[in-house]
């Protein structure tokens, strides 16, 4: 099976939220066509970056990928992550994220059967999810929208706060059977001086863990330096930009949670490789998935398919449409994992045709 044709679409849907009004929901899909007319579907990494990345697809991916075998994959897509000297960071990354997630789409269609059962097998049909919280920087409407999710079933949330009140309105609110993450990076990142002496005033608040704290990212001593000063466990890796990364976050950074992004890493592939590690150095997969399509589908896999039972983040704000319609929400706290073959969904044609920029 060879690829024909590669296709990218950069999608912009508003946002159905009082403080986003006039705000869109940036998307970056990618479709991969073969001439048994299947096709996959990948996504990458597009906040701000989307016309970037779309143009690395468009004009330094899909060239080479053009005429490919679409299932035997290892050695042209290592000769095509090394070629040209690419480096392994920003758009290019995330475009090699996309056609990765793809091709495990087209390998799940090709054999008939979901992602998750080809990763290893799996009974988990349904999959635990924290609500996470857009920013809000008001204690009362953060308390509010707690008290909403909580509502609707969630056991698990997060903030993207950096003040004490927000999160402490919070705690308040849910009471102490509800676990807490925080994520202080929304507004102005803590530098690691910055964070030294601010995470021991939210441990009081008993998170379950304060997520990336420190910027730049890859401050991993810094990172280390703060688990010795707060009792929070720490988790990280959104922004690392492959699997070797993660080795140096948790024996230099101390983090306890390890939290690649699909769209960000280099695909499901590369995630897969930080799954194996958290096992073998007693780590915990944390999937970062603040975003819709096929990364989300793909990050759901990827949960069904770990031996840990990691829940799967899932964005608390409403959009005007999504890719799949109803499918892939979450009910209750709760996501069901999709069963038909590769991603399970494709994007809806009337969702991709409406918000097409």
């Amino acid at each position: 099976m060879k690829i024909t044709n590669l296709e990218t679409f950069h999608l912009k849907v508003p946002y159905d939220e009082p403080e986003m009004r006039g705000v869109f929901c940036d998307l970056l899909y990618l479709r991969v066509d073969t001439d048994k007319g299947l096709s996959g579907w990948g996504q990458a990494w597009s906040m701000k970056l989307a016309e970037a990345t779309r143009l690395v697809l468009d004009h330094a991916v899909a060239p080479l990928c053009v005429g490919q075998a679409a299932l035997e994959t290892g050695e042209w897509m290592e000769w095509l992550c090394k070629s040209h000297g690419n480096t392994r960071s920003g758009p290019f990354t995330f475009a090699v994220s996309a056609l990765d997630i793809a091709l495990w789409d087209l390998q799940g269609k090709a054999a008939g059967r979901p992602l998750h059962q080809i990763m290893g097998g799996t009974t988990k049909t349904r999959i635990g999810a924290y609500a996470s919280l857009i920013f809000y920087g008001d204690a009362e409407r953060t308390a509010e929208k707690c008290r909403e999710a909580v509502g609707l079933g969630y056991q698990h949330l997060k903030l993207h706060e950096e003040a004490f009140e927000p999160v402490r309105a919070a705690r308040e609110e849910v009471g102490s059977e509800v676990s807490i993450r925080l994520d202080p990076a929304a507004t102005r990142p803590w530098n690691a001086v910055e964070a030294m002496e601010a995470a021991p005033h939210f441990e009081a608040f008993d998170l379950f863990w304060l997520e990336e704290p420190i910027w730049p990212s890859e401050d991993y001593y810094g990172l280390r330096e703060l688990s010795r000063k707060t009792a929070v466990p720490l988790a990280a890796g959104e922004n690392c930009i492959g699997a070797l990364d993660f080795r140096q976050l948790r024996e230099i950074g101390a983090a306890t949670y390890l939290q690649p992004s699909v769209i960000k890493i280099g695909g499901i592939s590369e995630t897969l490789k930080v799954i194996d590690y958290a096992e073998e150095v007693d780590a915990r997969y944390a999937p970062h998935s603040f975003y819709y399509g096929p990364g989300y589908l793909a990050s759901l896999h990827l949960a069904a398919a770990c031996p840990q039972e990691p829940l799967i983040e899932h964005p608390y704000f409403r959009l005007e449409a999504y890719p799949y319609g109803e499918k892939a929400l979450v009910e209750r706290g709760r996501v069901e994992v999709p069963m038909g073959a590769g991603l399970g969904y494709d994007p809806c044609p009337e969702f991709l045709k409406e918000y097409l920029v």
